[in-house]
């Protein structure tokens, strides 16, 4: 899809990948509409000309509020870009299920409510992109992260099953992988921490503006899933082809091998 002169609406654009992205999509020539919890951080993230909605997409209000000022502005939505999300650092066979729940509220509820919201006028126009920011942890199982890998891999599906649905209506569905990438997510966690091996990780990290230049490229060539880096996918290929081995060393990075 050409970016220039789009409508672009990012969740989550406040910092990390979802402020990277307003970032490289403002000067690919969209027009954004940008929302998060941070209205000061929104502020430092987009542009003059920028549409600003702060607020918690797991509002149904608020997803609604979003888009109808989206629509009033600019008078369509060509891009939703389903970035917000949250992680949990926290074993599942002991995690409060409240916390559970939240994570599970923004990453995929919240994401499901958007995409009901935008869906129909992209379907009324028949054009239009969904883009869903899931993790590598949608395609391997980080057990320092079960439950976050959980809300990933429902995501990672829904994408797919989006894009089946969609197809005839000329609605495209587009999932990101993002690896490592250096960002606050560690410190906005629900809870908990990585492990110490795991955050020996940073150095092999990217950062949040190459994650989303990937982003944008996957977009423009209507690609079906971005893993940012590209190597990730040789991880994802030695769980599949050596599954024992690396759930050996991943319980070993966890600390509990």
């Amino acid at each position: 899809m050409k970016i220039d002169g789009k409508v672009v609406l990012i969740t989550g654009a406040s910092q990390g990948i979802g402020a990277a992205c307003a970032a490289e999509f403002a000067r690919a020539g969209a027009k954004l509409s940008l929302s998060a919890r941070s209205e000061e951080g929104l502020r430092s993230a987009g542009g003059p000309e920028a549409l600003l909605t702060p607020g918690d997409i797991t509002d149904p209000d608020v997803r609604t509020r979003i888009v109808n000022r989206t629509l009033e502005r600019y008078g369509a939505i060509d891009i939703l870009i389903n970035n917000a999300g949250i992680g949990l650092y926290r074993p599942s066979w002991e995690a409060p299920l409240e916390e559970v729940r939240r994570m599970m509220e923004l990453n995929l509820f919240a994401v499901i409510g958007m995409t009901q919201l935008v869906v129909p006028p992209m379907r009324a126009r028949r054009r239009g992109m969904i883009v869903n920011v899931g993790s590598i942890a949608g395609k391997m199982t980080l057990p320092w992260l079960t439950a976050y890998s959980a809300s990933k891999y429902a995501l990672a599906s829904l994408t797919d099953g989006l894009r089946m649905e969609l197809r005839r209506d000329g609605v495209h569905a587009m999932l990101v992988c993002p690896g490592y990438v250096l960002t606050g997510f560690q410190k906005n966690v629900i809870a908990g921490q990585a492990p110490a091996k795991v955050l020996e990780g940073r150095r092999f990290a990217i950062t949040a503006a190459e994650c989303a230049a990937a982003i944008r490229r996957g977009v423009e060539r209507d690609a079906r899933t971005v893993m940012a880096p590209g190597s990730g996918w040789l991880l994802v290929a030695a769980m599949r082809l050596f599954p024992s081995v690396v759930e050996g060393r991943m319980a070993e990075m966890n600390g509990t091998a």
